[in-house]
């Protein structure tokens, strides 16, 4: 079936703090999202595995199957849950976007690259694996080729991680331009909040991107419960619709 996008465009992609918290974003969101479960949370890949199954089930399959934190330690982790379930989103590293598209098996599920801003518009970081992002000189290259070989690995969309919300727009920018350049989604990650999404959303339509993913943690998590809040992901849908 595939992930829901609002008018075509926009999917959000907030957490799901637990199962009756995720029937409650899919309803709030009118099903256009990716609940986030995360594989950090879990002591190892079997456990993971069945309760993910549960997520599959209230979500249709809309599950985004999630590292934690942006941790690429976890990268292994989600490959090998993507063998046994086959969630319309994974988040991945962009060493392990191939490894990953081999272990789903088909070409249906979406799995993401997660790249990092450079500090340089139009060009980003993509050494963002356990090893490579310790690295003393990073891999920097310039977004298209960053999208050729996303591409060439099986991949969907560039996960552009971490933004700190508004404080790299002028890479944001860039790399919506080369994202639409090249027909290819986006997911801005990192620092999104119910203030800057407008404007952060704006940018990247704009820009011309066909396919967005914006993805809104911790900003409206319920720091008590531990669980997204409802009146939020309603209201980013309300401007989502606004925008689109």
């Amino acid at each position: 079936m595939g992930l829901n996008y609002y008018n075509g465009r926009v999917c959000l992609n907030v957490l799901a703090g637990s199962l009756k918290n995720a029937e409650e974003i899919y309803e709030a969101a009118e099903k256009y999202v990716a609940a986030g479960v995360l594989s950090a949370d879990y002591p190892d890949v079997e456990s993971a595995v069945a309760d993910m199954k549960k997520y599959m089930e209230v979500l249709e399959g809309n599950l985004s199957v999630g590292l934690g934190g942006g941790n690429p330690a976890q990268w292994k982790a989600v490959a090998d849950i993507s063998k046994e379930v086959k969630a319309n989103h994974f988040n991945q590293a962009f060493c392990a976007v191939g490894y990953t598209r081999a272990n789903v098996g088909n070409d249906a599920c979406h799995i993401n690259s997660m790249i990092s801003p450079s500090g340089t518009p139009g060009l980003v970081k993509i050494s963002t694996g356990p090893i490579s992002r310790e690295c003393e000189e990073p891999a920097l290259i310039p977004v298209a080729t960053a999208i050729a070989m996303i591409k060439e690995m099986g991949g969907n969309s560039i996960k552009f991680f971490p933004m700190g919300g508004l404080k790299c727009k002028e890479e944001l920018k860039a790399v919506a331009e080369a994202c639409a350049a090249a027909d290819f989604i986006l997911e801005p990650t990192g620092g999104i909040d119910l203030d800057n999404f407008r404007e952060i959303l704006e940018i990247i339509l704009n820009a011309g991107v066909t396919q967005v993913i914006p993805h809104v943690y911790s900003s409206i998590i319920d720091k008590e419960t531990g669980n997204t809040r409802i009146e939020d992901v309603r209201a980013l849908l309300v401007i989502v619709k606004e925008l689109v």
